[in-house]
């Protein structure tokens, strides 16, 4: 079975589920809506509005963090065109990520299209103010905008995962070798440039993806783990969740006998947090962008949120 078919966040509400587990990614997202709001600022906006306004999370998940990050933009644009004078323009939202992920509970959480005027939408809790899609696959999210040649795209990508381990990663006569280890961080140079140079591949497909669905006044606001650290094996926040606490997690399985060291080496994490220059080598080297911005935001620790109910 290939991985996207199964890897997904935890569905349901349940007590371990996505819905109930991400509130550190809620925190980090808000934390940063200054920097999406100073973006929104600088979209063209279409007068009179004949097209519709395309938000798009890829890879959205099943809670919802990325409904209140639609709420946000479509807001913030609404009252933009109204402060220019202008009608605001029909608002839809579309909702990718993998074939496993739980649509059924994304679309539990939201609120009935209210069918009613814009101003009655946005001063109610109890309704949306867009049409909205779910698109399992990037393929076809990426067919199905293509179909519709006057759509103004908004993207909000938020990539984490490398498409895969690196082979020589896995591979025991390879200088890259991960042996001992499940993440890159504090590895060997030849194991953090192996997924240094899968992590450029994969955010050049990315680009090249997105070039051709974006049109023509559209924007991307993209958002992905990083770190400040030159060197790629010092994997900053990303190193100190898998490289330190996932990583003695495995090694007490290993200890306790319920794995094997061979099974522990054969595991590594899919991760890869670039500098500001990996990233901009990749964006340059593509030329489908123009960067209006690019900086490392501090967005706290990724484990310990304050619990709203504790003393």
């Amino acid at each position: 079975m290939k991985l996207e078919r199964m890897l997904s966040m935890k569905g349901g509400k349940g007590e371990a589920s996505y819905v109930n587990n991400s509130q550190a990614q809620a925190q980090h997202a808000r934390s940063m809506l200054h920097l999406l709001r100073e973006t929104l600022d600088g979209v063209r906006l279409q007068s009179p509005p004949d097209f519709p306004f395309v938000v798009a999370d890829l890879g959205c998940s099943c809670g919802s963090n990325t409904i209140y990050m639609v709420d946000v933009i479509i807001q913030h644009m609404t009252k933009r065109y109204e402060a220019a004078g202008c009608d605001p323009p029909e608002f839809s939202a579309f909702f990718s990520d993998l074939p496993s992920n739980d649509f059924n509970t994304l679309f539990q959480l939201l609120p009935p299209y209210g069918g009613v005027s814009m101003e009655e939408c946005l001063a109610s809790n109890s309704h949306r103010s867009y049409f909205a899609a779910g698109v399992p696959e990037l393929i076809k999210l990426h067919a199905w905008i293509n179909d519709c040649p006057f759509i103004k795209k908004w993207f909000i990508p938020i990539p984490v995962y490398i498409n895969k381990v690196p082979d020589v990663v896995l591979d025991k006569r390879s200088t890259a070798y991960n042996k001992g280890r499940i993440f890159i961080h504090g590895a060997s140079e030849s194991t953090a440039n192996a997924y240094k140079k899968q992590f450029q591949s994969d955010l050049a497909g990315f680009l090249r993806s997105r070039s051709k669905e974006m049109k023509s006044g559209g924007s991307m606001f993209l958002v992905c783990l990083g770190r400040t650290c030159s060197d790629p094996t010092d994997q900053g926040g990303a190193g100190l969740l898998f490289g330190t606490h996932f990583q003695d997690a495995w090694d007490d399985l290993v200890q306790e006998g319920l794995i094997t060291s061979e099974k522990r080496d054969n595991f590594n994490i899919p991760v890869y947090a670039p500098s500001l220059e990996d990233f901009k080598e990749v964006v340059e080297a593509d030329g489908s962008f123009i960067v209006n911005k690019l900086e490392v935001f501090r967005g706290g620790s990724p484990l310990v949120v304050n619990h709203p109910d504790a003393g």
